[in-house]
């Protein structure tokens, strides 16, 4: 009796996993077509049956999506006021277009770095993949580099540039908010959130502040380091204004940070907007709910998330087409907490 052909057997041929092949023979996306051409001919030549529409990827159509969102120790992503908005757009998207959406949660370390691979990545299932808010490492990449379905990063970044994303334009924004506070006389601006090895958007926003007050010829830079999933910054910030009274305003690296920032001036005696202003990033409802309501950068998080679909559509179009980052642009929305500087006794 003749043997019976495995997906084993043509993977080993083909020099690729069985992931790879089984990609190939159900004719889903992840694949180059250098491989795929490869892994069909071999195929063919052991008699393995294919399916009729195992092409080389041509006319592929977004059925099944798989969505990782990062999850914080004290916070599910659904609460989270940033990822709730961008979850909504991909969401909305998929519903208006038949599109099933799997939803796994990822979670990460206080760096956003994943702690543990998800096994949706070696589900046959998936079209393709969007990853929320995660910074991708070396093991992540190299499954996907050789075994998943397409990717698009949605605040996430990753060291290799290997994968299509859609990111807030964090540096020029920041810039933008802290030539507002420059423009209305503000000459002792602190920033309060970020580090130096902080997550990639956190330390564009750090040297969009730098920048502004760098061409501005404004040499002093007052700044509260720490890691904003370790802490909301209330404690940073009365340590920065009892060291440095001279600041007049501050620019917080998210609106979490500058809610917690309003009431640490508060408690130190300082009036918001009178003595000091402050201005947050990313307008989420904790913005326009704080006392004095937060002047802030508006980032389109629904957009973000309408925008990855639209890149992952795109990909599994054009695979082997050059690698795509979709910056959104945010904008400044004025509230209660930033106003003129005090002139100098």
């Amino acid at each position: 009796m003749k043997k019976k052909v495995k997906i084993s057997d043509i993977a080993e041929q083909a020099k690729v996993s069985t992931s790879t092949v089984s990609l190939v023979l159900n004719n889903k996306p992840g694949v180059s077509q250098e491989t795929r051409s490869r892994v069909l001919k071999i195929a063919s030549k052991l008699k393995y049956p294919i399916k009729p529409t195992a092409t080389l990827g041509k006319g592929d159509r977004l059925t099944t999506v798989g969505m990782i969102v990062k999850t914080d120790p004290d916070m599910p992503p659904m609460a989270n006021p940033f990822y709730s908005k961008v979850i909504a757009g991909i969401e909305d998207v998929c519903r208006r277009n038949g599109i099933n959406l799997l939803f796994v949660t990822l979670p990460v370390d206080k760096d956003n770095h994943p702690t543990e691979v998800p096994s949706i990545f070696y589900n046959d299932i998936v079209d393709g993949l969007l990853m929320v808010g995660t910074f991708v490492d070396k093991t992540i990449t190299s499954i996907a580099n050789n075994e998943s379905p397409p990717i698009v990063l949605v605040d996430g970044y990753s060291s290799s540039g290997n994968f299509d994303a859609v990111v807030s334009d964090n540096f020029r924004a920041a810039y933008q908010a802290v030539a507002y506070l420059i423009a209305r006389g503000h000459h002792h601006i602190g920033l309060v959130g970020s580090c130096e090895d902080c997550y990639p958007s956190l330390k564009e926003r750090r040297n969009g502040y730098l920048r502004a007050l760098k061409e501005n010829d404004i040499h002093d830079n007052y700044i509260a380091n720490f890691n904003i999933n370790e802490s909301h910054g209330y404690h940073e910030t009365i340590a920065l204004l009892q060291q440095q009274p001279q600041i007049s305003a501050l620019f917080c690296i998210n609106d979490d940070v500058g809610s917690a920032a309003i009431k640490a001036a508060k408690d130190v005696g300082k009036k918001v907007p009178e003595e000091l202003s402050i201005i947050g990033y990313d307008d989420t409802y904790i913005a326009a709910n704080t006392h004095p309501s937060l002047t802030t950068m508006h980032v389109d998080t629904v957009a973000m998330g309408r925008a990855a679909m639209q890149l992952l559509s795109l990909r599994m179009d054009h695979f082997d087409s050059a690698r795509m980052t979709l910056i959104i642009h945010p904008k400044l929305v004025e509230r209660e907490s930033t106003g003129e500087a005090r002139p100098q006794s």
